[in-house]
């Protein structure tokens, strides 16, 4: 059995956050990331160089209208760029053949340069090498007699002192025995809250040139038809072309290749037969992913989480557990913001009770 002062399940922007906020007030915590990679729902693409080429899951920010976003971006030096929305986008599926035409505009809408990886890479860059354990699914916490918890995987049992649950919250009341001295409503809670694009399929396609902007388009593509219902201008800070588009299709029909056909017939339909040429074409289907879609996610509607219950934000166990997922957060919940909100939040609490028992 390890001893470890603090634990944080889920490495993640917001467990990751919540690390990067306990190191600065001198408290190294442990991280354990069920997963073989950390970032949670940030993945990339990258290119033989290693260089981010695109996201493959949130890109945008909106600076102007979430201040902790802001405030963070700022803190850790990260630039950002306007999202591109110049020119006409393509109406596909609300006429016999697509139409270009102008929409309502994006203001405010950034993306962060390297995209949020450099999130991900600035968070880490001051936790001690080991503090991140991955490969390791935390499937219990129980409470033990002497006041602290005990944190079970599936190879070793950790007792630490307090413990942040930085995974997304149904996935933690599906896959995780949690004590039962929780207060009454929390797994009701939990099991309330949908996971913000859980279920989501992305495709994205790199190309030599953004060929879309000399046509005069945005690369933005609104549909009725699919399989993408949506589609966006991608093209790096660097000047890396690509498109990214969010898959219509259920998750029970994303069969790989006749998606793949599907999507390019698409875009050569809305975009011209350079769109149906890309170098290189990916879908990250995050509904596959064990550790990041519950199984209400996968089968039920697509939601946004409103704002949950001040259940989720409270101090759990006599302040020793706190639930930090991204879609717990009191503002932007299951965003970028969200994760960064519910993370530091989580980490002050916890930084107070710990200074509150030392005194």
């Amino acid at each position: 059995m390890t001893n470890t002062p603090i634990t944080i399940v889920g490495a993640g922007i917001a467990g990751l956050t919540a690390a990067y906020t306990l190191q600065n007030a001198g408290l190294t915590p442990r991280i354990l990331e069920a997963s073989s990679r950390i970032g949670g729902r940030v993945d990339s693409l990258y290119s033989a160089q290693g260089e981010v080429i695109a996201d493959l899951g949130p890109t945008w920010i909106w600076p102007p209208f979430q201040p902790i976003i802001a405030r963070w971006l700022e803190r850790l030096h990260l630039p950002t760029f306007d999202q591109y929305d110049q020119g006409d986008a393509v109406l596909d599926g609300f006429a016999p053949t697509p139409r270009r035409q102008p929409v309502p505009g994006q203001y405010g809408m950034a993306r962060i340069v390297g995209g949020p990886q450099q999130l991900i890479s600035a968070l880490v860059k001051n936790l001690p090498d080991g503090s991140i354990q991955t490969n390791t699914p935390v499937d219990a916490i129980h409470e033990l007699d002497n006041g602290k918890l005990a944190v079970h995987t599936d190879t070793t049992t950790l007792t630490t002192e307090r413990v942040l649950l930085a995974t997304p919250l149904r996935l933690t009341a599906e896959r995780l025995n949690l004590p039962d001295t929780l207060k009454p409503g929390v797994t009701a809670a939990l099991r309330a809250m949908p996971t913000w694009m859980a279920a989501q399929a992305r495709a994205v396609m790199t190309y030599d040139e953004p060929f879309w902007r000399h046509q005069g388009l945005s690369g933005r593509i609104a549909s009725r038809q699919g399989p993408l219902f949506e589609c966006h201008d991608h093209t790096s800070a660097q000047g890396q072309a690509s498109l990214f588009g969010f898959v219509a299709t259920p998750p029970e029909h994303r069969d790989p290749e006749p998606l793949e056909q599907a999507i390019l017939a698409q875009l050569e339909r809305c975009l011209g037969p350079k769109a149906a040429q890309p170098i290189e074409f990916r879908v990250r289907d995050w509904a596959k992913e064990p550790w990041i879609c519950a199984t209400a996610d996968r089968t039920g509607p697509p939601e946004h989480p409103a704002v949950g219950p001040d259940l989720l934000r409270s101090g759990h166990l006599n302040n020793r557990l706190w639930f930090c997922g991204a879609e717990s957060a009191d503002q932007s919940p299951g965003l970028i913001e969200g994760a960064l909100a519910a993370g530091e939040q989580a980490a002050e609490a916890a930084i107070a009770e710990h200074k509150r028992t030392r005194l």
